[in-house]
């Protein structure tokens, strides 16, 4: 699925296919962009469809970092793949308030957003309506960090974790499945400089599996990596949420919202600096573009690491649903029953643009 240059025999037929479906093609298209050599063509129906669908307000999950599901949304505006799709996408950068974006998104304030599954099964368990449309990984990017010394997680009974306001369900599932004694480590609030880790400050540490990690390692510090998926424990990494009432009003605009996406995705994997660049251009001075090329080339590979072979990029996993929500009433306390966790979600948007396991680009 990974992006692939074409041929300037390709080219040429692209260009051709362009010339015969130009009144739905955008008149501000650089024949040499990326953009419209994959594809300006779109059927006159589903051009005004989409049209019809007015502004969409894409909210990042936070800012304009390089993660997945807001690093390919910023590709995608800036090499004029929604614009090929007739989509009128106002790109606008969340504060990283997961609960606030699913009360814009329930409000219709904002129509897209990264969400992860467990916060859309969270925030429907509140009254907070909204859908799960994709998601990339079960590998959730929530993680705990220790010293190498630490071989076992039963060792850190008894001692300080540090975490960054609220304890992520996955990792305290995560060290509960692992033997420790839950009850007996001490929770302490700690601000966003790992090195409290290896300053000896803390025993361990939350944090996100693209992030600290990889700031850690850039100083030269060692640390050891507990995912909760490997004990078992679900997650989801680049979920994708949607305005409910919009997704029934306009199904072909929220295909063609994830197929740019999608396909800023495949782009990105293999162009990662110039999509980066156009999260810095979105986001102004200061944006560290070498850590956020870290953080992008991290999910990307946990991502492809975890999609299992012949599966379409995005595809909702029921069973990981239904996890989630097992999850989430154990350590939490909520009373979510399988049946409401899968109509939280709609697979159905993702099957529709893909043949198999290729995304379908151009959209019919």
């Amino acid at each position: 699925m990974r992006y692939r240059f074409r041929t300037a025999m390709a080219v040429a037929a692209s260009a051709a296919l362009l010339t015969s479906v130009a009144a739905c093609s955008s008149d501000d298209d650089d024949s040499a962009t990326p953009a419209a050599s994959a594809g300006t063509a779109i059927s006159a129906d589903r051009c005004a469809k989409n049209k019809a669908a007015g502004e969409i307000t894409y909210l990042s999950g936070y800012q304009w970092q390089a993660s997945a599901s807001i690093l390919e949304y910023a590709a995608a505006d800036k090499l004029g793949y929604f614009k090929s799709l007739c989509l009128d996408v106002k790109m606008q950068p969340g504060t990283g308030d997961t609960s606030q974006n699913t009360k814009l998104l329930a409000s219709g304030k904002v129509t897209f957003s990264p969400v992860s599954q467990q916060d859309v099964l969270s925030a429907n368990a509140n009254g907070i309506k909204v859908q799960g449309i994709s998601s990339y990984s079960n590998v959730g990017l929530e993680i705990l960090m220790t010293e190498p010394a630490i071989t076992d997680l039963k060792q850190l009974n008894g001692t300080t974790l540090g975490q960054k306001g609220a304890m992520p369900v996955g990792v305290q599932a995560m060290l509960i499945k692992a033997g420790a004694d839950y009850k007996s480590i001490k929770q302490v609030v700690v601000g966003y400089d790992p090195t409290v880790l290896t300053r000896g400050q803390v025993k361990s540490l939350t944090g996100f599996i693209s992030n600290e990690p990889n700031q850690l390692k850039a100083a030269g510090k060692d640390v050891t990596v507990w995912r909760p998926y490997d004990y078992q424990v679900p997650g989801s990494l680049g979920a994708m949420a949607v305005n409910p009432d919009f997704a029934a009003k306009n199904p072909t605009a929220v295909e063609d919202v994830l197929r740019a996406g999608l396909h800023a995705f495949e782009y990105c994997e293999t162009n990662a600096a110039e999509c980066v660049k156009a999260a810095s251009d979105l986001t102004g001075a200061g944006y560290d573009e070498k850590s956020n090329t870290g953080i992008w080339q991290t999910e990307d590979k946990v991502i492809r690491d975890s999609v299992k072979a012949g599966t379409p990029l995005g595809t909702i996993d029921t069973a990981n649903v239904s996890a989630l929500a097992d999850m989430l009433n154990t350590y939490t306390g909520t009373k979510i029953t399988s049946t409401d966790a899968q109509a939280e979600f709609s697979s159905e948007y993702v099957k529709n643009i893909y043949n198999g396991d290729k995304l379908i680009w151009p959209a019919p």
